[in-house]
């Protein structure tokens, strides 16, 4: 099975806040992959190998298009398509700039992709784990269709997630297998790599109606195959498919008295292979992307239409509504209150999807129904214990209900469970937790991973500056948060941040005061 070799993952780059891998066309953003068009990646890389410089338009052409003939409007077309991807504001760029009459140049910083530290709160993990370790390598799409990948990713990242419910099993994110795609590297290696002692590999060929997927199970001690089976089914089928995997995973490693439990504890699929496309293409999106996130929204909004009792278009829907809400400070009430209904539903159809009960947590905390929203992240984090999203959102949950320690402890948590886990929101949450303890300097290095992500990190950042009396410092980021967000008011700004404790809402807001913030 084609993996990446050691040598491919060291052309990986950072910029900014994407983890960009130029053999496979991807970016991965806020923790999810997006698959780029390769005329895009080749702009991107052509700017980048540039460092901030001013590229024209003439050499772009040269550069990106030079096996064809086309117009300057293909590079003005192509430049905006990718900003769009990016989430990036002609207006106020973070990443391309144009440059009037000159060209583009990249404005964010670039540089080799060195793997996140841990949390300083977390240790780091070095010996073999005392239960059966896992990672679940990307199934390969034979179908011959790229446009096929989404379905064979999506099928390996639910076999993962169903795997991640066992606390027997220890198992690997999605994002730590992710990183070999792409040529071979020896099982041992790879096991060695990413500390496991097993290892999933499996292809998948769509044809039509039918659907052909083998998958094995490897010994990566031995190098032996523990179990090989080939599926050749209706594509209808694809769900009890899952099922058999998981199981017969479970079985086998875990031991059999775990497949009764694995039948009983399983999460409901849905009734409807559309409704099933419709959500893996969703996720597929780039949600900050104004065009992706409505395209997002119309899929599971569709998917609901096809299977009414599909709890996770349900979640998934809550969650474009709650994202609507949070980048627009004008939403009213009703679209918060849309996506609570949304994700209550969401639980009422699955009680064992634990992404339900996280994101019902979520609205459950917006809400300020404080027990509930710390009942519900706690659930999602028994019902799959391997999952780091979830346990971030319990570690959010804990800051604005007054146990900032026991916060970062989740954080740390999420961070074991997945090295990579390098998201805006979650650190933004840790600079708040060492905020609320007074810690000014450990926020500080937190918020750093977030900032520029996200004005309201860059607000916290210049309250951090303003604590540890570095003013200069902090009237910058003050400058650099009104230029991202020209109407911000601390009032807005605490009214959306739902503190249990109304001391702790007082110390950000004083801290904001102090930095020179407007009220």
């Amino acid at each position: 099975m084609p993996l990446v070799s050691s040598a491919a993952a060291r052309s990986l780059l950072r910029i900014a806040d994407l983890r960009v891998d130029p053999t496979l066309d991807e970016i991965c953003k806020d923790g999810r992959t997006i698959k780029l068009e390769p005329k895009a990646m080749q702009l991107l890389m052509c700017l980048a190998e540039r460092g901030g410089e001013v590229v024209s338009v003439e050499e772009l052409l040269d550069q990106v298009w030079k096996d064809v003939v086309v117009s300057q409007d293909s590079v003005y077309a192509a430049v905006a398509a990718l900003r769009r991807i990016l989430g990036d504001d002609p207006k106020s760029p973070r990443y391309i700039a144009n440059v009037v009459r000159r060209g583009y140049r990249l404005i964010a910083p670039v540089s080799p992709w060195a793997e996140p530290q841990a949390d300083p709160t977390a240790n780091a993990a070095a010996a073999l784990p005392d239960k059966p370790s896992i990672v679940v390598m990307p199934f390969v799409n034979l179908s011959g269709d790229p446009a096929q990948a989404y379905f064979s990713n999506g099928i390996t990242e639910d076999i993962i997630t169903e795997l991640s419910r066992w606390r027997l099993l220890a198992v690997r994110s999605p994002s730590a297998s992710l990183r070999y795609r792409g040529v071979v590297v020896d099982t041992k290696q790879l096991a060695r790599e990413l500390n496991v002692r097993f290892v999933i590999e499996g292809s998948i060929r769509r044809m039509g109606e039918r659907i052909r997927i083998s998958v094995q199970l490897v010994d990566a001690e031995t190098g032996s195959d523990i179990w090989v089976e080939k599926f050749d089914r209706g594509v209808e089928e694809i769900f009890a498919v899952q099922d058999r995997v998981v199981q017969t995973i479970v079985s086998t490693l875990a031991g059999r008295v775990e497949v009764s439990a694995a039948e009983r504890a399983r999460r409901k699929p849905p009734t409807s292979l559309a409704a099933y496309e419709c959500v893996l293409k969703g996720n597929a999106l780039s949600w900050d992307d104004s065009l992706g996130a409505a395209e997002a929204t119309r899929l599971f909004e569709q998917a609901i239409e096809l299977d009414p009792g599909y709890a996770l278009a349900h979640a998934l829907l809550a969650v474009m509504f709650c994202r609507r809400w949070h980048n627009d400070l004008s939403s009213p009430g009703s679209v918060l209150e849309k996506a609570y209904v949304l994700a209550r539903r969401a639980v009422e159809l699955d009680d064992g999807e634990s992404t339900c009960h996280a994101i019902l947590g979520h609205l459950c905390l917006l809400q300020r129904h404080y027990d509930l929203a710390e009942q519900y992240t706690r659930r999602a984090v028994e019902i799959n214990p391997n999952n780091q999203w979830n346990a971030a959102d319990l570690g959010s949950c804990l800051v604005y209900t007054g146990e900032s320690e026991q916060a970062l402890t989740w954080f740390a948590k999420a961070r074991e469970i997945d090295p990579y886990f390098d998201v805006p929101w979650c650190w933004r949450a840790a600079g708040l937790a060492c905020m609320n303890l007074g810690r000014y300097a450990d926020a500080l290095l937190r918020l750093r991973h977030a900032r520029g992500r996200l004005y309201s990190s860059v607000a916290l950042t210049a309250a951090c500056h303003a604590r540890l009396g570095e003013m200069d410092c902090a009237r910058a980021s003050v400058a650099t948060c009104l230029s991202i967000r020209p109407d911000f008011s601390i009032a807005q700004f605490m009214s959306r941040e739902p503190f249990k404790n109304p001391a702790d809402a007082e110390q950000i807001a004083s801290s904001l005061r102090l930095a020179g913030l407007p009220d």
